[in-house]
């Protein structure tokens, strides 16, 4: 986040501030929050800077790297390096080994790790994996990689798991030899030895034994059930791998091995029977793909039924991705686009009735397993996959795919049609009974607002939009099923100081107020929302400084005369890129387009490009000045599109109501310069400068 610090001290940039009033969240990660800062101490001066060294940072906000709540994550940490063995098929076996004094083992009959020196870090390679974050064998995607495909990418997971462990012992069986090493906290207290493997050793693979260090967790206790069904899910994604767990104070082992694959593991987990046989297959890219690396794409199981709890479980190179992410949105993409083509080619559709994704999606359940080879996730846990290209990747085999297969059964093709339909026409009926209670007195749509055609308010969004050239280029790339733009012309008037039965003077606040179908209102007022026509009101504005600026106008208003919609979660933020990349073909992978949202993220992509051998300068960069510079296809893709797009819901900070109130006069009030002044003097130093 940015401010004009000059605009600032002329005392007319202060709304900028604005923004740390609230709290900004996608997934875990909270927008730097003002009233934190207010806490904090004045003093600052060069001893308040402190560097983390090694695994400093980990053990400092471990929150960062991993579930906190239990250890489960560290150890699946362990655990998905063996799986990544067994997935580049160097492995056959994992076994998991709960020990009386809560520590876990982790074998498998991989490679073994390497245990020779580091070329470039003169110290052995065994060690680096273990205390060194992002180091690691899983970077390298090109031909001549250790993985082509796995679920490591950071480089900082089993480091992770050394840094928040008491003791961790590692043997790596390779080359015949064994070679041990001991950790305690995450420095080596016992160095690198090898020997000459004897009869009992003569094998490969690595043996992990942790014991997690509990002053980091809520709980110290392993979720058995959270485990077992995790290994559980290993051996389903990799036929023909045993994968074993072994309670050595109970003395109770289980193994699973599955042949039949995800169809088999589907159909044990259902929990109601099938309307029509489980639909499986896969698809994956060979050499000659124009689009994706050879290896790329996925394989699923489909089952619909009519009622019971459906059942949803996605992985990435078998790392499971309980958030979802592009890939699901990808099945759900090829799933719709295979029935709608079935249904009109067989003219099912009865008039009238519309058919949405949801439709086709709603009873769905499935078992999802894409491979991709440069995942991007969101956050180190990974439990969201957030490529944009995988959208494409699985769409593109599941479509055809299933489009076959419908059309050798047409039976079934027409019973899973019926479904889909009712469920629209479900979905419709409710939305007229939500029209009827509006009454007949409903305002004039503004003209300027090009509305949408779905009457479904959960599905319906609105985007109030900075200037017209970037409404036109949003209309044009919209969904006009579901997306409705409403261009805002020049700065929004501030509006904090402004009473209720003036509001309507102004034009743009005006048409924003009938566009949503809600009256301005009080904190404390009963407000009726059932005239509320979008379930997200959406803003976007360009992602420089006048475009944050106008955020916080629009934010001041719904603050101050619209609460509630700010309270029931129906206010967000768009967030449109500054900055494109156009990357060269590298590897496997070709020439791409990638998006950034500011210089961080920009200087993290052009460090990426770098690890993967692209030539300096051979890349060019390209600034957004503003939404209007960007076509209706960019702007889908990077803004508008509901997957791949990046939307923060509005929601108040750790203040509560009537202090965030009282803050937010000191930073929107015409008379309180002085007390901005002392805020700005204060803290300034917290907040990125873009002059």
């Amino acid at each position: 986040m940015s401010f004009d610090a000059k605009a600032l001290i002329r005392g007319v940039g202060a709304p900028s501030l604005l923004k740390y009033c609230f709290f900004i969240q996608i997934s875990r990660e909270p927008v730097y929050n003002l009233s934190m800062a207010i806490k904090q101490t004045p003093e600052y001066s060069e001893s308040s800077i402190r560097v983390l060294k090694g695994l400093e940072p980990v053990k400092q906000r471990p929150g960062m790297y991993t579930r906190t709540d239990n250890p489960l994550h560290i150890v699946q940490e362990v655990l998905d390096n063996s799986a990544d063995e067994a997935l580049a098929g160097h492995g056959k076996k994992i076994k998991v080994t709960l020990h009386p004094d809560a520590s876990v083992s982790i074998e498998d009959d991989g490679r073994g790790i390497p245990f020779g020196m580091h070329p470039e870090e003169k110290a052995p390679v065994i060690e680096l994996v273990f205390t060194r974050l992002h180091a690691g064998g899983k970077f390298d995607k090109g031909s001549g990689g250790a993985y082509s495909f796995s679920g490591g990418l950071h480089g900082v997971g089993v480091s992770v798991t050394n840094a928040l462990s008491k003791r961790m012992e590692v043997t790596s069986y390779r080359d015949g030899k064994v070679a041990n090493l001991v950790f305690q906290g995450g420095d080596v207290i016992e160095s690198l030895k090898v020997r000459a493997a004897n009869k009992e050793d003569r094998k490969s693979g690595t043996l992990v034994r942790v014991w997690p260090d509990q002053k980091y967790f809520e709980s110290g206790a392993l979720p058995l059930s959270e485990l077992m069904h995790l290994l559980r899910s290993k051996a389903v994604l990799m036929p023909g791998v045993t994968v074993t767990l072994f309670n050595e104070k109970s003395k109770e082992e289980q193994t699973w091995v599955y042949k039949g694959g995800l169809k088999d593991y589907l159909g044990q987990s259902l929990h109601a029977d099938p309307v029509i046989p489980m639909f499986e297959a896969e698809g994956f890219a060979d050499s000659s793909h124009e689009s994706f690396a050879e290896g790329e794409g996925a394989a699923w199981c489909v089952a619909f039924t009519e009622d019971g709890q459906a059942l949803r479980e996605s992985y990435v190179n078998l790392i499971p991705t309980s958030a979802g992410g592009t890939h699901e949105s990808g099945l759900r993409e090829g799933l719709f686009q295979a029935v709608k083509s079935f249904i009109d080619l067989h003219a099912l559709l009865p008039k009238g009735v519309k058919l949405l994704p949801e439709d086709v999606f709603a009873r769905a359940n499935y078992v999802l397993s894409a491979k991709v080879l440069d995942p991007q996730f969101q956050g180190q846990i990974k439990e969201r996959l957030n490529s944009r290209d995988a959208v494409r990747l699985v769409s593109g085999f599941v479509k055809p795919a299933l489009e076959l297969w419908l059309n050798e059964h047409v039976e079934y093709g027409r019973k899973l049609a019926e479904l889909a339909i009712k469920a629209a026409q479900f979905r419709q009926r409710a939305g007229q009974k939500v029209e009827k209670r509006k009454g007949s007195g409903v305002a004039v749509l503004p003209g300027k607002l090009t509305d949408c055609e779905s009457k479904d308010l959960a599905h319906n969004e609105v985007f109030l939009v900075e200037g017209d050239s970037a409404g036109g280029s949003a209309k044009m790339g919209r969904d006009k099923e579901s997306q409705a733009i409403l261009p805002l012309r020049g700065k929004v008037l501030n509006t904090w100081e402004v009473e209720r039965d003036r509001l309507f003077a102004n034009n743009e606040i005006h048409d924003i107020a009938v566009a949503i179908g809600v009256d301005p209102h009080g904190p404390d007022d009963q407000v009726d929302l059932s005239g509320l026509r979008y379930g997200k009101i959406c803003i976007l504005s360009d992602a420089d400084v006048d475009g944050s600026h106008i955020q916080v106008l629009l934010l001041t208003l719904f603050f101050r005369h619209f609460p509630k919609l700010i309270e029931s979660g129906n206010v967000f933020i768009a967030r449109p890129p500054l900055f494109r990349v156009d990357a060269p073909a590298r590897g496997k992978k070709p020439a791409t387009k990638i998006y950034t949202l500011d210089e961080g993220e920009l200087t993290a992509v052009l460090d990426k490009l770098r690890k993967d051998g692209v030539r300096e300068g051979a890349w060019s960069i390209s600034r957004f000045k503003g939404l209007g510079e960007m076509n209706a296809e960019q702007l889908w893709e990077t803004t508008l599109n509901p997957d791949t797009r990046r939307l923060l819901p509005v929601q108040l900070g750790d203040l509560d109501f009537l202090q965030t109130q009282s803050l937010m006069t000191q930073l929107m009030g015409k008379g309180e310069a002085q007390a901005r002044r002392e805020l700005m003097e204060l803290h300034g130093d917290a907040i990125e400068v873009d002059i």
